[in-house]
């Protein structure tokens, strides 16, 4: 088997610029999930998904509909009866490019400049999703390996994921597997191969603020009429105290205590605070002090305004005191933590403080608990063998501030366990533009994954 995982590896480096035009057609579908005047294009990313699936050499392909964005499935059976499964999870779907004047190239027509290929996209999640494709193709067409491969590719994740649930419950028997390897994490950096074992949740909502019935005069008003975007503003400012702890009525009740050991492995991993600020241009770092930045990021919950929108914010002046206010929030919840939960705290805590000079409604928006996967499975042992052999260095595992609904959801439906890792750099501007790619990473990491078929067949 040696000189097969070999051929697999030189397919794969002589396969290199096949991969780049795949990154770049996939790219160039604005694929915004959000988004309904992006709904033909939702379609055109699940319909190349799927062609890229024949190509490859797999099977049994469909493409699901669904109430949003169609789901793609496709698998290869091993020969063998006791070949392991693997399922291999994934999104053709991106955040919105806004604002657009802030990127340097068309975010939807990708552009390589130096070792980087620039467009929304392109790290979160087009470009582990053709890394999959590719290292599955290096293994189907030079050897094919006893190990059956599913695929599922979902449009829906940006938007928290909500026809999956339905879909594993209704496909749960073609989505058997013994373990899912989802490549939606990231690195730490470059030359330290990363497997992700936790994930915060996500609870969303939409906090609207209603005072005069329509918009007042503020000469004339102001001073007798509470505006509704001071009323959301002193709300929002005070969910945090001058510790940075939340303040919503028992949001701590269910966090679990770092143990001495979790701490112990937070602080060997290789990040400070001077990278904090050199990747986010922040002046300076904010939060619990009673805990190191990486520890809040991966242990500890939080609560963000992701935008606020009252008013006049057109060019000039309009002397009003508008008649509403609306905020997003999201919160990044821990294990223990439940979406339901933290939607109640956040109800009592405006039902508490909102003024009566003032109506709020509160809008439930999407939710999904924290989910902590097992680093000693033996796919997480095989990837980290993998690792080691591609970057002559051992992973470090980590737990990732983000949220991906799904992974939960696998879990609590299909009974398999997810490993997590993903070949996207701290600084790929994720969710942000100037979204970028960095190429010679992405290339080691498809060499990962042909590595971790073959280890995992071999264990």
């Amino acid at each position: 088997m040696p000189n097969h995982r070999a051929a697999a590896l030189d397919f794969l480096n002589a396969q290199e610029h096949v991969a780049l035009e795949r990154l770049t057609q996939l790219c160039s579908i604005p694929s915004v999930s959000t988004d309904p005047d992006h709904a033909a294009d939702m379609l055109k990313a699940a319909d190349w998904i799927a062609d890229q699936f024949k190509y490859i050499g797999l099977d049994h392909i469909q493409v699901f509909p669904t109430q949003r964005h169609p789901i793609v499935f496709g698998q290869y059976c091993a020969d063998s009866i006791d070949a392991p499964t693997v399922l291999i999870y994934g999104h053709y779907d991106v955040q919105p490019a806004a604002p657009l004047e802030l990127w340097h190239s068309d975010p939807f027509t990708p552009e390589i400049r130096e070792d980087r290929l620039y467009a929304r996209g392109a790290s979160d999640m087009k470009g582990q999703v053709v890394a999959a494709i590719q290292a599955v193709e290096a293994v189907l067409k030079t050897n094919p390996l006893p190990v059956n491969i599913k695929f599922i590719i979902e449009g829906e994740e940006e938007i928290g994921s909500p026809s999956m649930p339905q879909f594993l419950r209704e496909q749960k028997q073609i989505l058997s597997s013994d373990v899912c390897l989802n490549p939606d994490a990231g690195m730490v950096s470059p030359t330290t191969p990363t497997i992700s074992y936790g994930l915060r949740g996500l609870a969303y909502f939409e906090l609207y603020v209603y005072g005069p019935d329509h918009d007042l005069h503020s000469g004339m008003f102001g001073g007798v009429v509470h505006n509704p975007a001071h009323a959301l503003a002193e709300l929002i400012a005070g969910m945090h105290d001058d510790q940075q702890r939340i303040t919503l009525p028992g949001f701590y009740d269910s966090v679990r205590t770092l143990t001495p050991d979790e701490h112990h492995e937070f602080s060997r991993l290789p990040v400070s605070r001077e990278s904090y600020l050199r990747q986010t241009g922040a002046p300076e770092l904010w939060g619990e002090s009673d805990f190191l930045p990486q520890e809040r990021v991966g242990v500890r919950p939080t609560l963000d305004v992701n935008g606020m929108i009252s008013g006049f914010t057109g060019a000039g002046s309009k002397t009003i005191i508008p008649s509403q206010a609306m905020a997003k929030i999201s919160m990044r919840l821990v294990p223990d933590q439940q979406p339901a939960e933290v939607a109640q705290q956040l109800r009592q805590y405006l039902e508490e403080r909102a003024p009566k000079t003032i109506r709020w409604e509160l809008k439930d928006m999407q939710g999904a608990p924290a989910s902590i996967a097992d680093r000693n499975h033996p796919a997480a042992q095989a990837l980290a063998k993998a690792m080691e052999q591609v970057w002559n260095v051992p992973p470090i595992y980590k737990r990732e501030g983000g949220s991906i609904p799904v992974v939960g959801a696998m879990q609590d439906i299909l009974g398999v366990e997810s490993v997590l890792t993903g070949f996207g750099l701290p600084d790929d501007n994720i969710h942000s533009p100037n979204e970028k790619l960095h190429l010679p990473t992405w290339y080691s990491g498809m060499k990962a994954l042909v590595h971790f078929f073959y280890n995992l067949v071999e264990a």
